[in-house]
């Protein structure tokens, strides 16, 4: 059977090396601005321009015709979208699938809310990945992924709130906690697949013994970690070297974001998604 997994740019993911994939893009909207979330778009100047203004930013989601495009011709589809807490992604996806399947009554979208992002996504679709290539049949593969979305996690560190109160995601008040005398706050991607913040910290040790505390009472016990960060690539490799440390882990990555993790997470955010 044809495999093919498609997901939305918010898994920081372009390509696989072993299994036929599709990144469909995210928009971020800045003023008269649009970048589009694909393996074209400036980081760089995405983050000028996001710096430079002064008013309201935000993004949308892929369109129907985005995802079916994705699809293809595949046969069986596994798909991966943001979190459905924060974006509209899921639905438009569900949509896809349900006139993808009309259309060929003999094929197969399964659609992953994953109520979560970028780097927590990143291991479900590895793990996909990996299920494919070992011969699985589809109703295996979907309850293997299943159980596996059950036992992996997202938290975050971010110097900043601003893109995310200004797009609903967190309050005002919450969001003037961070950026003040240097207090970065540390949160979670809830079991809703919303934000929860965890804790303040002030200064880039206190994340780090904080971010290791909630590994561990989350049973993070030495699995798969993927780290992404905004401009960050000290702190992410310093975070690393800790987990490989105290958890005797050895599959730690740590990569920089790409354009929509980018903007809600902001200069200096991390990302980190592991298996518990």
């Amino acid at each position: 059977m044809k495999y093919k997994i498609v997901s939305d740019s918010s898994s920081d993911i372009l390509t696989l090396s072993q299994a036929p994939f599709a990144s469909v893009p995210l928009h971020i909207v800045i003023g008269s601005h649009e970048f589009v979330d694909d393996d074209a778009v400036d980081l760089e100047l995405l983050e000028k321009t996001l710096s430079a203004h002064k008013g309201r930013s935000g993004t949308a989601c892929p369109g129907v015709d985005d995802w079916l495009r994705a699809f293809g011709d595949a046969e069986n589809v596994f798909c991966i979208t943001i979190t459905s807490a924060l974006s509209g992604s899921y639905n438009s996806a569900m949509s896809a699938k349900k006139e993808y399947e009309e259309q060929f009554p003999d094929r197969f979208v399964h659609v992953i809310d994953s109520l979560s992002t970028g780097p927590e996504m990143a291991l479900i679709i590895e793990k996909l990945q990996e299920l494919i290539l070992s011969g699985r049949e589809r109703e295996d593969i979907v309850e293997e992924i299943r159980a596996y979305t059950e036992r992996t996690h997202l938290l975050f560190s971010l110097e900043t709130l601003r893109n995310l109160a200004n797009n609903g995601r967190v309050s005002p008040a919450v969001a003037k906690l961070a950026g003040i005398l240097g207090i970065r706050v540390v949160g979670q991607a809830s079991a809703q697949g919303e934000l929860q913040l965890l804790s303040k910290c002030r200064g880039e040790q206190c994340v780090l013994t904080n971010v290791l505390k909630y590994m561990k009472e989350m049973g993070y016990q030495g699995g798969k970690v993927r780290i992404s960060h905004n401009a960050n690539e000290k702190m992410a490799s310093a975070l690393a070297d800790s987990i490989r440390e105290n958890f005797h882990a050895p599959d730690v990555r740590f990569y920089g974001a790409r354009a929509l993790c980018s903007f809600y997470a902001e200069k200096g955010g991390l990302l980190i998604g592991f298996e518990g």
